[in-house]
């Protein structure tokens, strides 16, 4: 009982003090994560129509930048776009455990709250570490599946109440203020998965929207505005709005033991989370046994059951992708581009290779099959099977255990610094780009927040060379 109540207290307890050197050091390396994301999926078309909806509504009159751009807005829609835009790539961070993405939800609050109350990385770095266990605690105790079997985006109904709680650390919120916070973001966690129907871009949108209402829960709670102090728990809060059975006991069990920002692992393939392991099997087998594409005869991918209603199901639409979206949900074609050019990051998702010839014909050849041996150890791994067979009646097989980036597997400081120099040499000079990379790495307690609104504003490229 009164779980709402107690998950708030030990959010507001926490502070810069209880973080270790590692948890802090990760907050900066996650932090760089999504500052890569954001500013690339500032490009893509569905963040275009948030940017007109700013500037033509005329919110381009306040502080909070919308990250790859020079627009500068009030924090809700800073909030919006940022979070609608770094959920675009399908780059962004996730927790295998709950089968979601805190950081776009939790990022793009905190930096939006740090334009309204001035805020240090001493404040800063509790608030992103509580948010990423609120958003991820919540999901376990709903059981990470049961969401998604009724149709709503993990990522949107969590990530709201997460981004409410972060939001309201960074404005200082007593923990009244954080219940509140709480109850009223109960009122906008949302998001529909009909997204797969067509590859409609509210998949995106729902991560924006998370974090723009976290924003207003706490800015509203900030003003007296108040939420039910049961919405967890009480008969029609969350814990029953979106699961038939919830655990609530799972709440608050082992808080810190560790942190959820030390279970997040980073995507280095521009797709679904469910795609990464298959795809770095699939990688391993053809380096390993230097493969042409020619030479293959079939691909037989064995999959998560979790994921192979959203990858992998149904065949005739995964095999004919009609948009980029429909690609990063469709395992085929993750198999046939990592195949075909080594690679499966942002180059590989476009429109181009989605109707080439050659992908397509390469995706007939893929197979995929819901093996019950892999969901043993389901969520907390998330293990693949990949065997290529040959014309020759060759075939290579190899199980990944633990996908490149998790935890277990991951991308070093110099990995994740050379992702994000990708994702961002479209929009930032490289000296830009270095200047956000220090200013990261060498944040400290008293180091203001607010100045990522200045160092993250698109910046001419020196095009003199081609070099960004």
């Amino acid at each position: 009982m009164d779980e709402t109540k107690k998950l708030s207290k030990r959010c507001h307890e926490l502070t810069f003090e209880d973080l270790s050197n590692q948890e802090i050091d990760r907050v900066k390396y996650l932090l760089l994560d999504y500052l890569g994301v954001s500013a690339r999926g500032s490009l893509y078309d569905s963040s275009r129509p948030l940017h007109n909806l700013i500037l033509n509504s005329g919110l381009d009159i306040g502080k909070a930048l919308v990250i790859g751009t020079d627009i500068q807005t009030v924090p809700a829609y800073a909030a919006l776009a940022n979070g609608t835009a770094a959920h675009s790539p399908e780059l962004d961070d996730v927790v295998n455990e709950s089968s979601l993405h805190p950081g776009v939800v939790v990022f793009s609050a905190a930096l939006a709250a740090a334009c309204i109350s001035p805020c240090t990385f001493r404040q800063f770095a509790p608030a992103i570490t509580a948010g990423y266990d609120v958003i991820n605690r919540l999901a376990v105790s709903l059981n990470p599946s049961a969401p998604y079997e009724k149709g709503f985006h993990p990522t949107g109904i969590c990530g709201t109440m997460g981004a409410a709680v972060t939001a309201a650390m960074m404005l200082g919120l007593d923990q009244t203020g954080i219940v509140n916070s709480l109850g009223i973001a109960g009122s906008q966690a949302s998001g529909s998965m009909e997204f797969l129907a067509d590859g409609a871009t509210t998949k995106r949108f729902n991560a924006g929207w998370a974090a723009h209402g976290g924003i207003i829960a706490a800015q509203l709670a900030a003003e007296g505005f108040t939420g039910p102090q049961t919405i967890l728990e009480g008969k029609y809060g969350f814990l029953h709005a979106y699961a038939n059975q919830s655990h609530p006991q799972r709440i608050l069990a082992d808080w810190g033991k560790p942190f959820y920002i030390m279970k997040t692992s980073i995507k280095p393939h521009s797709c679904c989370r469910y795609k990464q392991g298959p795809i770095d099997g699939v990688l391993a087998i053809m380096h390993e046994q230097q493969l042409e594409a020619v030479d293959i005869e079939k691909v037989t991918i064995g999959m998560l059951k979790a994921g192979f209603s959203l990858v992998a199901e149904p065949r005739h639409l995964k095999v004919r992708p009609g948009s980029v979206v429909d690609a990063q949900f469709s395992m085929p074609f993750g198999v046939a581009v990592a195949i075909l050019f080594g690679k499966a990051t942002l180059d590989q998702y476009t429109l181009e290779k989605v109707q080439s010839a050659q992908v397509r014909e390469l995706m007939e050849k893929v197979t995929c099959v819901a093996d019950e041996a892999l969901d043993r150890e389901f969520p907390q791994k998330w293990p693949a099977s990949v065997t290529i067979t040959l014309k020759s009646g060759q075939s290579y097989a190899k199980k990944i255990e633990t996908p490149k980036g998790d935890p277990e597997n991951p991308l070093s400081w110099e990995e994740l610094i050379d992702k994000f120099k990708y994702l961002v040499s479209p929009l930032l000079s490289s000296q830009a780009a270095e200047k956000i990379i220090t200013s990261v790495r060498s944040l400290q307690s008293n180091s203001e927040m607010s100045v990522f609104s200045e160092i993250l504003k698109k910046t001419p490229l020196d095009t003199k060379n081609g070099i960004p």
